[in-house]
């Protein structure tokens, strides 16, 4: 309808008001008349310049009134006359109508038809502005379609004009570069599409570009205003530039965008989710949608984010952000007095003991050091006998020290049995363990270092008078090489000793623990996991060399002053006994594989019987031993059953050698899974001991492990982060939450069924206490990001048992996948569209397929910090972290700052594997 005047569809679109129905029914099919006000554009004609005259008197003679007869099927143009006064050139636009509608009827019938389809659904919408889109949460989320992450317009410009001039050949540049050009990484293919949509709008028909048009494209992409972003990403959609997107159109854009964001599930399910999309937003069934039923979607969508606070709470968010703002203390002494008291406030427990541990070598290494300064040999070794024997004295403690952190059992039997947990960071055993590593390191140097170095050179050049008092200890005749002191017991115990202790200490670094370091073959088995386990037990050795070097001393005869094996005694029986305790209790109860399964992500998860008497707490770990792997290496995994289930879980994800084995060997006897069960592959236990599997390996546990999450329970609120894999202690915890608000409501139902009743009351009233004392937890917040689609399916029966059951909303689930763009971004705005049309028709997200809906990229985790510090004033927070190290430091960092600036304090747990 471009042509005789009439507005073209793109205006008429724009939202013209309508006068409304003027007249009933016309004949037996059902009719009305209805009329529309269209805007006569400017000629240069001289009717054109009197119309403009006119229409300076009345803003009503800018529009004509168009009245037409409308019946099912049918539109016949009733009439065309001006709003105010009669005008010839509306006159003479009138009498073309109608006499274009009479010569070719069937063709203009089908073309106004469409267009007053268009009407009636226009005369359904709000009017065009009246949208809430400052309230509207979709709105809000979306940010106004990003097509690039910087929208600076003009001052972005130059970036992107130095790329052209980097990647244009010839002045121009091609299609399949515009994506890198303007700074749309990773998206070749969505950047391609958006190229396409703008090169249609200027009619440009070629695979380049020249650098005007690029700022012509640049203009467009980079404005901030909404339509302009909205009529852009209309565009993309609709390829024929009809001004109507189908559902095959659709269906291509939902398989870009599902490309784009490394959604899998969504690509393969394109058409479904095109047939939903168009449902809702074309329930006429005409076969299309247009611009403003996508506005309608982005701004009238279901929300996604966390409704806002009061006006109040915000007034309270903008104080707390002022509040959280760096202000440097002028004053230098000032500054590191508040420095010091902050990490004495947040280290406490770490300094104690580290000043204990510290004080305890640099005793015993002056004790020893003033010893050998009153002794003869002293005056022929000088202070470098004294150096040498008090490192030796720090060495005898560290050696028997270092064995204490490891002994797993007694840590865990005393952090639960005891409150020394209050006092002593049993959590931080592993680093501990470290540190006493490093002091062993150095004792060794300052003891070998001195001997080598010092001692022994001058001893062998001693005068033989200076030599007489040292017969007793070196033999009548004085040694004359360095070989004498190596062929010697206490010489090359000392050397092996050396040597394997540097073995273990170099493949123990993460650079050769984690794989880090790319070796060639076959020095590569110097990396990894297996040369670490395997280095890590020569300490075996070195103990037992450790003891009879100690029993060989050149300057010490006397039993009770070698007393190397008096400090090794009692942790070496301790450590020894453990063992065997692990040996005894993962042998004598073998478990039975219930279920594996092979997840996405290269996740395994195993389901074995629980043996008896295994109680655990949530949070807790477990060894897992393979047989078939390897039949000595134990490796640590968090149990994600709950206490109150009946089978054991873990889920391992395959990252180093070990874990890769273990998969090679589970996938043999797992097959694709039956209908209704998930994993890429599986394998069940038949209860009758029949079935098809294949024999399951042999598989010990040893636990359960103390670990930082189990602590949990001392916090009525929990901030709980899992990156990856490590959202696997927290899926216990989840469940544990579950299971005992259903013991909650199930002790206050017994209590309200006995209300009658006095007696039974009063009994059923100290139950019910007693079940919710012992649960102190009343809110958790469960943060879960991780990097693919897939993963959301390892714990996808927990998210929804939790969605289903949490009916006092105690449980606030956050999923976020990282591989999605964040929202506001264009190449996640139809998966976000699409996503809250899912949830609100089948109640399920798109993206990790649970009832819980998922972010999109990573949390704001000062935003995350600030409202929970809002909601709970005055208490205490548990945060526990499991996931990447490097993560760490900013969750930390934000839990101090917070409970040093507002009165929320929340306190900080990590993960050690």
């Amino acid at each position: 309808m471009g042509t005789d005047g009439i507005v073209p569809e793109t205006e008429l679109a724009g939202g013209v008001p309508f006068s409304g129905p003027l007249s009933g029914p016309l004949s037996k099919r059902g009719g009305s008349r209805k009329s529309a006000r269209f805007n006569i554009p400017e000629s240069s004609s001289s009717t054109a310049a009197a119309a403009a005259s006119a229409k300076s008197a009345s803003f009503a003679e800018d529009y004509v009134e168009i009245t037409l007869d409308v019946r099912d099927d049918s539109v016949a143009v009733h009439s065309v006359k001006a709003a105010g006064d009669e005008d010839p050139e509306v006159t003479l636009l009138g009498r073309k109508l109608e006499k274009r509608s009479a010569s070719f009827g069937s063709s203009l019938i089908r073309q106004v038809s469409q267009e007053l389809r268009r009407f009636a659904s226009f005369s359904k919408r709000p009017a065009p502005g009246h949208f809430d889109r400052s309230k509207s949460a979709a709105a809000h989320a979306l940010k106004g379609l990003k097509f690039i992450a910087k929208t600076d317009g003009g001052a972005g410009w130059a970036a992107v004009e130095e790329r052209f001039d980097e990647l244009a050949v010839d002045g121009a540049l091609h299609r399949s570069l515009f994506g890198q050009c303007i700074g749309m990484k990773g998206s070749n293919e969505f950047a391609g599409e958006l190229f396409d949509a703008l090169a249609r709008k200027r009619n440009i028909t070629v695979d380049s570009i020249t650098k005007a048009e690029l700022r012509e494209f640049w203009d467009q992409i980079s404005d901030q205003s909404f339509d302009s972003r909205l009529q852009t990403f209309f565009d993309m959609v609709d390829k024929n530039a009809d001004g109507r997107i189908t559902e095959e159109e659709v269906k291509e854009i939902i398989s870009m965008s599902a490309s784009a964001n490394k959604l899998s599930n969504i690509q393969e399910q394109a058409e479904e989710y095109a047939r939903l999309i168009m449902e809702e937003l074309d329930p006429s069934n005409v076969g299309y949608i247009e611009i403003y039923n996508l506005e309608m979607l982005l701004l009238q969508g279901p929300s996604q984010s966390v409704r806002g606070g009061t006006t109040n709470s915000q007034k309270l968010s903008r104080m707390l952000s002022q509040k959280l703002r760096p202000t440097e203390e002028p004053n230098p002494i000032r500054r590191w007095c508040q420095k010091a008291n902050y990490f004495l406030e947040d280290n406490w427990k770490r300094v104690w003991v580290m000043a204990l541990w510290l004080s305890i070598c640099a005793g015993l290494f002056a004790f020893k050091f003033i010893q050998y300064r009153e002794r003869a040999v002293f005056h022929i070794m000088g202070y470098c006998v004294c150096t040498a024997k008090g490192a030796a004295e720090t060495l005898k403690f560290n050696m028997a020290l270092i064995l204490l952190p490891v002994c797993r059992n007694t840590i865990t039997w005393i952090r639960s049995k005891t409150k020394l947990g209050y006092v002593v960071p049993f959590d931080d055993n592993l680093n501990f363990h470290k540190v006493i590593a490093v002091g062993i390191a150095i004792g060794v140097g300052l003891h070998a270092g001195s001997h080598l170095t010092c001692d022994f050179p001058r001893l062998l050049h001693a005068s033989d008078q200076a030599y007489e008092p040292m017969k007793p200890f070196f033999g009548d005749a004085r040694p004359n090489n360095y070989w004498w002191f190596v062929k010697g017991t206490e010489g090359w115990t000392g050397v092996v000793m050396v040597v394997l202790m540097a073995i273990a200490f170099t493949l123990a670094t993460p650079w050769f623990r984690r794989g880090r370091l790319k070796l060639p073959k076959p020095l590569n088995r110097l990396t990894g996991f297996n040369a670490f386990w395997y280095s890590h037990h020569l300490f075996v050795i070195v103990y037992v060399l450790l003891v009879i070097h100690g029993i060989f001393l050149y300057l010490s005869h006397k039993w009770y002053k070698k007393t190397t094996w008096m400090y090794l005694a009692a942790p070496m029986i301790l450590y020894t006994s453990e063992r065997l305790t692990r040996a005894l209790r993962s042998s004598v109860s073998p478990v039975k594989i219930l279920k594996v399964a092979l997840y996405p992500g290269n996740v395994l998860s195993l389901h074995v019987s629980r043996p008896p008497g295994f109680k655990y707490k949530s949070g807790q770990y477990m060894f897992v031993n393979c047989a078939a792997v390897s039949p000595f290496q134990w490796h640590p995994f968090s149990i994600t059953s709950a206490p109150q289930d009946d089978y054991l879980s873990v889920h391992i994800r395959t990252l180093g050698d070990w874990t890769r084995q273990l998969k090679v060997v589970f996938s043999e006897v797992c097959q694709p899974p039956p209908e209704g069960k998930s994993g890429l592959l599986r394998a069940d236990y038949n209860g009758d001991g029949t079935g098809s599997n294949p024999s399951f390996p042999r598989v010990l546990i040893d636990g359960p492990y103390g670990a930082p999450a189990q602590d949990y329970k001392q916090y009525e609120v929990v901030l709980l982060v899992g990156l990856g894999i490590g959202a696997t202690p927290f899926i216990s915890i989840l469940k544990d939450i579950i299971n005992n608000i259903k013991h909650v409501e199930a002790d206050g139902e017994e209590d309200l069924e006995s209300s009658n009743n006095i007696n039974v009351h009063r009994r059923g009233t100290s139950t019910s206490t007693g079940t919710s004392s012992s649960f102190r937890t009343r809110r958790a917040y469960f943060y879960w990001v991780t990097r693919e689609q897939g993963s959301f399916e390892w714990f996808r029966g927990v998210m929804n048992e939790v969605a289903e059951n949490d009916k006092k909303g105690m449980i606030e689930l956050h999923n976020h996948c990282t591989s999605v763009y964040e929202e506001g971004d264009a190449r996640s705005a139809l998966i976000a569209m699409l996503q809250s049309l899912n949830h609100v028709k089948h109640g399920v997200d798109v993206v990790s397929g649970t009832r819980v809906k998922s972010h999109f990229g990573r949390p704001n985790w000062r935003s995350v910090y600030k409202r929970i510090a809002l909601n709970h004033r005055d208490q205490r927070i548990g945060v526990f972290y499991c996931g990447d190290p490097l993560k760490m430091n900013d969750l930390r960092d934000l839990a101090k700052d917070f409970s040093r600036k507002t009165t929320t304090k929340f306190e900080f747990h990590k993960e050690n594997f």
